[in-house]
């Protein structure tokens, strides 16, 4: 199932060089198969592929509360571009949408796209021209227009 959607995200990749915001999103539910996509990505091309909320994770352990709110864009941004890559991947990223860091996880993910192409894993769905990540009732839901970024979306697993 992953390689007809790592063929169709890997045309995406020359057309997100031209944009001014490098970052295609692989939109889908959780089991679609997304980091099995991202996986043969990797392989296919030898992006490095990180394991945001990992890194994350290890890298503001020791941080307070305040810094971590402060720090988190920098840190992201440090850990992508430490590879020096044209081409990212990005999977595991839900410790940005933590209600307690206060950040915008669509807005630091374009800003780091400026200097490379970005592939993230993002787990919600795009409805109605919008980018949606958990339900509206959930503390972490976001809504976005789907705009200024490229997406593929991934059908769920039956």
């Amino acid at each position: 199932m992953s390689v007809p959607f790592a063929d169709q995200i890997m045309k995406n990749v020359d057309q997100a060089a031209g944009q001014y915001y490098r970052l295609i999103l692989l939109v889908g539910p959780s089991c679609s198969g997304k980091t099995t996509t991202l996986q043969e990505i990797h392989r296919r091309t030898e992006a490095p592929l990180i394991n945001a909320n990992l890194e994350l994770a290890r890298r503001m352990l020791d941080l307070t509360d305040r810094q971590r709110a402060l720090r988190l864009p920098r840190i992201l941004a440090d850990l992508v571009a430490v590879h020096d890559a044209d081409l990212v991947l990005l999977d595991n990223f839900e410790i940005l949408f933590d209600t307690s860091l206060k950040q915008d996880p669509l807005k630091i993910l374009q800003s780091i796209s400026r200097n490379q192409t970005m592939i993230a894993a993002w787990n919600g769905s795009v409805k109605d021209g919008q980018l949606i990540y958990a339900e509206p009732d959930h503390p972490e839901y976001k809504r976005y227009p789907a705009k200024d970024f490229l997406s593929v979306a991934m059908a769920p697993k039956e």
